[in-house]
């Protein structure tokens, strides 16, 4: 079997086992090059909610977390609380955290939502499993080094790595080199 055919074989074999993988990094890289405009791995909002008008901070803070509870409708359940001055109380719940300020008489409820698949996909490509997870990801690593190298043969000609091919390898090069330069 000549070289040039093998090469085309295992190209396109590892690439398909490849496109997977790809989806998964692809989408967890744009998440992550944007996580100072957005938290890729939750929904956080915020609402400003009024006090009860009967609200009074002087009260023992287990039965204060329960009145506000109560008071906001709230299903979740009481992870814990926390009094960190006299007129305030942070309710800590399974996933929204209820902060009541008595003396602003105000309070803001933080509801805290899973982004699906983009959470799972950073997961992943920040390798918090570790474990066997990094031994898929480091085959991984090797495998687009591998189509990459592979890539720059499927072409004869004018149009391969003898043509434009060189120089679009070239291109490839030295961008990361001049965004390097300017920012370092």
């Amino acid at each position: 079997m000549k070289i040039r055919k093998l090469i085309r074989l295992l190209h396109r074999d590892v690439g398909y086992i490849a496109f997977g993988l790809t989806i998964i990094y692809s989408i967890s890289g744009i998440a992550v090059n944007h996580v100072n405009d957005w938290n890729p791995n939750y929904i956080i909002t915020k609402d400003t909610l009024s006090i009860p008008e009967n609200a009074d901070s002087t009260i023992q803070s287990e039965i204060l977390t329960k009145n506000l509870i109560d008071f906001y409708n709230i299903s979740d359940s009481i992870k814990s609380y926390f009094r960190p001055n006299s007129h305030s109380i942070d309710i800590f719940l399974e996933n929204k955290t209820l902060s009541v300020n008595f003396k602003l008489k105000q309070a803001i409820l933080e509801k805290v939502e899973s982004r699906s698949i983009f959470r799972e996909s950073n997961f992943l490509h920040l390798n918090n499993p570790k474990k066997l997870w990094t031994w898929v990801a480091d085959l991984f690593a090797l495998s687009l080094i591998f189509l990459a190298g592979t890539g720059i043969f499927m072409i004869k000609g004018k149009k391969g790595l003898k043509g434009r091919g060189k120089w679009l390898i070239l291109l490839g090069i030295l961008i990361p080199i001049i965004f390097l330069f300017l920012y370092s």
